[in-house]
């Protein structure tokens, strides 16, 4: 059935709105918390609009929901054109409002190097929009549009320096149009197709971490921590090679919005830490086999994004802090203990919160991002640590070492801690085990 008015029109509300508001950030002296307002401008929206129209307002998304089968494709083509009508009109407005254009690409940098940049967080927008508005499991939630409207600041900060942080061919677009339109149009066809392709690759990955069978199997969940700590890691190394005064801000908005999408698929735990807290604190919340084999595939996506957001960046970026390990040690103790604990405390109960958890784990990072990430970088993960460390020019397997230690006594104190301040956990639990052993009742694994 072909789109309605009211969702056409929907649809050229939201993008003109995302788009000018873009255009209106992006000038010479703004905030450094422009991508708040983009995010924001983006979520509000969402929450406005989608609920007549699936608040796309974006090429890219529509893609996506077309290639999951979450959208018929007789709407594709009338989507996506009065998404780039609601891009083209508003960049001359911004331009006239500004006197200024946005740049398509961050400064030295090529085009392909943007493109790819483009293709991973577009990758992103498009997954957490596909898992937190379009999957039954999870439905109805209050959270989708703040999970989907803050990907651009996780986006934005690390990325934006490399290709201006567009992740929608209509805001690429907007761009071109805004500036130098022949010069830029090169770019806008680049980033578009690189758009395009991060939009099919969530589709295809959502439908393995989802399969229709509902299959609860070990692979969708570990492809689920890969994701999750990938993109963690991934927003930190884009942003310590172009660092930020948001940069912990946008950390934090990565791991937040990987949770809201993921976090009914495996746990969300994308941190060994946080693996390892689960299991310390018991409850049979996750086996030690599988635990094993989370741990495993958290410090291989660190390595790997690692890497990737070196190439992307044009950039090595490497190292711990190693001038003083008394302090960095307490940091990253303290700080991990209150990640793991948070954890515990608002997901793994029996009465878990059902729309904040994601961004009460994710504001943890933003509290020890600030308050010590001058002194131990601020990593309260292992992964971190050691995708961070794997670039090094030069390998400090105590550095490393220490980071490792500091990260597992803090979730050792998150375990004892929870145990301590939820003793209701624990009292059902004991009861149940002492049936079981008397042979009368069996606790699921």
């Amino acid at each position: 059935m072909a789109p309605t008015v009211a969702q056409l029109v929907s649809e050229l509300t939201g993008t003109f709105m995302l788009v000018f508001t873009v255009g209106c950030n992006v000038t010479p002296g703004a905030s450094p918390f422009t991508s708040v307002s983009i995010a924001c401008v983006l979520m509000v929206c969402i929450y406005s609009l989608g609920s007549v129209s699936g608040g796309h307002f974006n090429p890219a998304v529509s893609v996506a929901a077309v290639v999951a089968k979450k959208m018929e494709i007789i709407n594709l083509g009338p989507y996506i054109a009065v998404q780039f009508a609601g891009g083209a009109a508003a960049a001359p407005l911004f331009g006239l409002l500004t006197g200024h254009h946005m740049a398509i690409l961050g400064a030295a940098h090529s085009h392909i190097q943007g493109g790819f940049a483009e293709m991973l967080y577009t990758f992103m927008l498009c997954f957490v929009v596909l898992n937190v508005a379009c999957t039954p499991k999870d439905q109805p939630n209050q959270y989708y549009a703040l999970a989907i409207g803050f990907v651009i600041v996780a986006g934005a900060s690390g990325a934006g320096a490399i290709s201006g942080g567009c992740f929608n061919p209509a805001v690429a677009l907007g761009c071109a149009i805004s500036g130098d339109i022949f010069k830029s149009l090169v770019a806008f066809l680049i980033y578009t197709a690189f758009e395009l392709l991060g939009a099919v690759l969530a589709a295809v990955v959502y439908q393995i971490c989802r399969p229709e069978t509902g299959s609860d199997g070990l692979v969708p969940k570990l492809l689920s921590e890969f994701l999750g700590t990938f993109m963690l890691v991934l927003t930190v190394v884009l942003n310590c090679a172009a660092p930020s005064p948001v940069g912990a801000f946008s950390i934090a908005a990565s791991l937040m919005c990987m949770i809201y999408a993921l976090g009914s698929v495996s746990g969300a735990h994308f941190n060994p830490a946080v693996t390892v807290a689960i299991v310390l604190a018991g409850r049979n919340k996750i086996s030690a086999q599988d635990a094993g084999a989370y741990v495993g595939v958290q410090l291989v996506a660190g390595c790997a994004a690692a890497f990737v957001g070196s190439a992307v960046a044009g950039v090595a970026v490497g190292g711990l802090k190693e001038e003083t390990y008394l302090n960095v040690i307490v940091a990253e103790i303290v700080f991990t203990f209150l990640l793991a604990f948070v954890v515990l405390s608002v997901a793994t109960t029996k009465t878990p919160a059902t729309t904040a958890f994601g961004l009460a784990i994710g504001s943890c990072v933003t509290v020890g991002g600030y308050a010590v990430g001058a002194i131990s970088g601020g990593c309260f993960n292992p992964a971190v640590s050691l995708g961070l460390m794997v670039q090094s020019k030069s390998f400090n397997v105590l550095a490393l070492a220490l980071y490792f230690a500091a990260q597992f006594v803090g979730s050792l104190k998150a375990a004892v801690i929870f145990k301590l301040t939820r003793p209701e956990e624990y009292t059902d639990f004991a009861m149940a085990r002492e049936v079981t052993e008397s042979g009368f009742l069996k606790l699921d694994a």
